[in-house]
């Protein structure tokens, strides 16, 4: 297993989910229930399977798609969406 490579990925989704839409809800769900073992659960659950998803579209895609152009991609989305925010819409 190469560590340096878990460390990054956990790196960098931690850093990318505080604070985010889902991590504001799970705070509401843990506030508003009794039961905060199953709101950690499910909100890991979700997580996994959404984490899961990535890693198999990413297989996929870098079949076809070349690294390089893999890299550009996602930067160029990362640019968009920081200009709707930016922008407000």
């Amino acid at each position: 297993m190469d560590w340096k490579l878990v460390a990054t990925a956990f790196s960098a989704v931690f850093i990318a989910e505080l604070g985010d839409k889902t991590n504001l809800a799970t705070m509401a769900l843990a506030g508003g229930n009794t039961s905060k073992w199953s709101v950690f659960v499910g909100a890991s659950l979700a997580l996994i399977a959404t984490t899961a998803l990535g890693v198999l579209a990413g297989g996929l895609v870098s079949r076809f798609v070349p690294e390089l152009w893999i890299h550009r991609g996602a930067g160029v989305m990362f640019i968009v969406i920081g200009l709707f925010y930016l922008l407000g819409k």
